[in-house]
């Protein structure tokens, strides 16, 4: 076989379990009677290194050629990069995974590069958790090698991943950070225009509209005669400022502005976001403008199947729950938010509060006014405690108008 050593661990027991379940056999199953299925759990988990004879032994159960297992140790680093780079998809970012497991002590720079677009792949599918972790270490890494424009970028892309988990004074010091690197060393208006669009959102978040205001103006000056995906972000990131700042009509102008100036076959997922956000908008405004809303909807619906993901298809679902709350149809928001109770919720912080919020705001207006205030404050006073500011203002004007509707309609409901 040639020694063990290309069938080191952890990456054996990685293969072999992938082939395992590929068969659709259990532990117990594939051990069979030359082996215990305690022993083969060990090997599984890379806790103990395989013997020629176990892998001898499991070749046979599974009906391959030993070889078949030395695929898992047959690429490298470099290798499952170059792959990874040329070709997007889950197989190869999964094998790009599997080579940067066994890569410590390799070059921090491929290391640095790995980590990258592995956490862009878990940024797709919406896995916050995953994509926090591999972040974590390329600000690690970005710090072991020691350049600016490198330090920034990983600090950028940690700043929009604790801010979409909630996590807002952390994320305002991540994104100072980025740009003051960004600003200071690196020379790139696309570094420091990425670290303002993090900075701009999460400062709004915080309260400091002031500053924020400031920062989008920097941002938008940055990009000024562009007109690709970090335009349409800098654009969207302004309008979305107006909205917290309750200029709708300004917002409305700027979020146009991006659909229109913008080609979606340039980044498909980007515009469904975009169109997202307009639906929100004209459920924010006062009045709410559900037709629009449910134009917006459809639209991001028609383009779905092209750039469909967990985390887009969760948002809409989120948005026709919102839609049938601002209709009246208190029955389809209740069903609408059960759909998404059952899922795996790839959502924001900012958007699962805001579900939240519909829930009680549901109880509330069905009868069962004192469960959905206090639902109401508690859910406030958690955003205040995690420096989520205006997120926290918006919550006690919701709990505000949702209670004087409901005291509005109960003598309608006790005549009826």
């Amino acid at each position: 076989m040639g020694g063990t050593q290309v069938l080191e661990q952890p990456s054996f027991g990685r293969r072999l379990k992938r082939l395992r379940t590929e068969r659709g056999l259990s532990q117990a199953a594939l051990a069979g009677d030359g082996m215990s299925t305690g022993y083969l759990s060990r090997l599984e988990s890379g806790a103990r290194q395989p013997t020629e004879r176990a892998v001898a032994h499991l070749a046979q159960q599974l009906g391959v050629p030993v070889a078949e297992f030395e695929q898992s140790r047959a690429v490298s680093l470099a290798q499952s990069l170059s792959l990874a780079t040329s070709l997007e998809s889950d197989e190869t970012s999964e094998k790009l995974a599997e080579a940067l497991e066994s890569s410590h002590g390799q070059d921090p720079m491929l290391r640095w590069q790995a980590l990258w677009l592995l956490a862009q792949w878990k940024r797709r599918h919406g896995e916050q958790a995953a994509e926090r972790a591999y972040l974590d270490e390329l600000v690690a890494v970005s710090e072991e090698i020691g350049l600016a424009e490198l330090r920034a970028r990983a600090l950028t892309q940690l700043a929009r991943s604790l801010r979409v988990s909630g996590e807002i004074i952390p994320a305002v010091e991540a994104a100072t950070t980025a740009y003051r690197l960004a600003r200071d060393h690196s020379g790139s208006s696309q570094d420091v225009a990425a670290a303002l669009l993090v900075l701009v959102s999460v400062e709004a978040e915080a309260g400091r509209l002031p500053d924020a205001r400031r920062h989008a103006d920097e941002l938008t000056r940055l990009v000024e005669g562009r007109s690709d995906a970090l335009w349409a972000e800098a654009v969207w990131t302004a309008g979305a400022l107006r909205v917290r700042q309750g200029e709708f009509s300004a917002a409305q102008e700027l979020f146009e502005q991006a659909l229109e100036g913008f080609d979606s076959r340039e980044n498909l997922t980007l515009w469904l976001r975009l169109r997202v956000a307009m639906a929100e908008l004209h459920l924010q405004k006062f009045p709410p403008e559900p037709d629009a809303a449910q134009r917006c909807i459809e639209a991001a619906e028609a383009g779905l199947p092209f750039a469909r993901t967990p985390a887009l298809e969760q948002a809409l679902t989120a948005l026709r729950a919102h839609l049938a709350f601002h209709e009246g149809r208190f029955e389809d928001a209740r069903a609408l938010l059960n759909r998404l109770d059952g899922a795996d919720v790839r959502l924001s912080y900012r958007t699962r509060i805001r579900l939240d919020v519909l829930d009680n705001q549901l109880l509330l207006l069905t009868g069962e006014e004192e469960e959905g205030l206090a639902g109401l404050q508690r859910l406030a006073a958690q955003a205040q405690e995690t420096s989520n500011i205006d997120l926290a203002a918006e919550i006690w004007r919701l709990a505000a108008e949702s209670l004087m509707k409901a005291r509005r309609q109960a003598p309608t409901d006790s005549r009826s």
